[in-house]
């Protein structure tokens, strides 16, 4: 599952010694750099989780080894070198530490109930594991339960065991204030409604015992479609178009194939768009034009910057 030169994978936790833990969101080493994003510093005996701003500044006045400016994909983003790195957190590790004790709080009571009714409709123990503020032992009372799930056809399995137990009231789908929550959070640039048509329909969030919890998915090495081309940011644009492929959808980034001359491939890298959008439906997209500098193709991106303002991705015939 993991590849033993580089064992990094997104949804994985890295820590540095100066106490600083960063989220992986690559699967390629950055010039011998874990490419990531800072999410939790140390906070006396526990981590206080960071917003960006407070990320990218804390790095900047104290850790600047840690920003990367990237002239493959002309972006900026954080990266850890190897040899920093005291240890890495590995949530395929960490959901088999907590299933095999007994539960500590109510969000692990609830992860001991959900896992055997996923097991019972199809998923497989091996290609799980255990993400978010669980990873590091840092829920709280109002924390979800944040899945990963390593390969396609295993996502896609759990997918319709998601389904299959909320048809049967094993578990529930969101609620109006668990997805009003979620709203908050995704700080999307749709309105409350089109938000949650999209989201109801993925299949990979609901809740149980009152816990929201959700699936993401991490490609297995054959899965992955390495890209070491250079890219150059050309500005921003808005099209209406149909989507011919959605294979990986779901992916991270999400790739979406669809009928538009210039830009035919469109990358989400923010999870609010990840699965948003199906085969043969008409979306509405404004992303970033980037063009590949041997080629001169080029692809629209949503989520050119972590906040992603100004960006989507929307179905326009529900």
């Amino acid at each position: 599952m993991r590849n033993a030169d580089f064992p990094y994978l997104p949804k994985d936790f890295i820590q540095t010694k100066e106490g600083l833990v960063f989220a992986v969101v690559s699967y390629q080493s950055h010039q011998d750099k874990v490419g990531c994003f800072l999410r939790y510093v140390r906070d006396g005996d526990a981590w206080k989780k960071i917003n960006t701003e407070y990320a990218n500044q804390l790095l900047r006045h104290s850790f600047p080894q840690y920003l990367y400016q990237s002239t493959q994909f002309d972006a900026s983003f954080h990266a850890v070198a190897v040899k920093d790195i005291v240890k890495h957190h590995r949530p395929e590790a960490r959901l088999q530490h907590v299933l095999q004790r007994d539960p500590r709080d109510n969000i692990e009571q609830e992860l001991h109930q959900l896992i055997p009714i996923l097991v019972r409709f199809g998923a497989n123990c091996d290609f799980l594991g255990l993400t978010g503020s669980m990873l590091i032992n840092q829920q709280g009372p109002t924390s979800d339960i944040d899945l990963v799930v390593f390969g396609r056809q295993e996502f896609h399995k759990i997918r319709q065991a998601v389904k299959r137990a909320v048809d049967l009231g094993l578990i529930s789908d969101l609620d109006l204030a668990l997805m009003q929550d979620n709203f908050q959070r995704r700080a999307a640039e749709l309105s409350f409604d089109e938000f949650s048509w999209h989201e109801y329909r993925k299949n990979n969030k609901a809740s149980i015992g009152g816990v929201k919890f959700d699936i993401g998915m991490v490609c297995l090495s054959g899965e992955i479609e390495r890209d070491d081309e250079q890219y150059q940011k050309q500005g921003m644009r808005t099209i209406t178009t149909e989507v011919i492929d959605d294979l990986r959808a779901f992916d991270f980034p999400a790739v979406y194939l669809v009928n538009d001359e210039l830009t035919p491939v469109v990358l989400s890298f923010t999870h609010t768009y990840v699965g948003q959008a199906k085969k043969g439906e008409l979306i509405e997209i404004s992303g970033a034009v980037e063009c590949n500098i041997a080629t001169g193709k080029c692809r629209l991106i949503v989520g050119s910057t972590r906040e992603a303002e100004g960006e989507y991705i929307k179905v326009i015939n529900k």
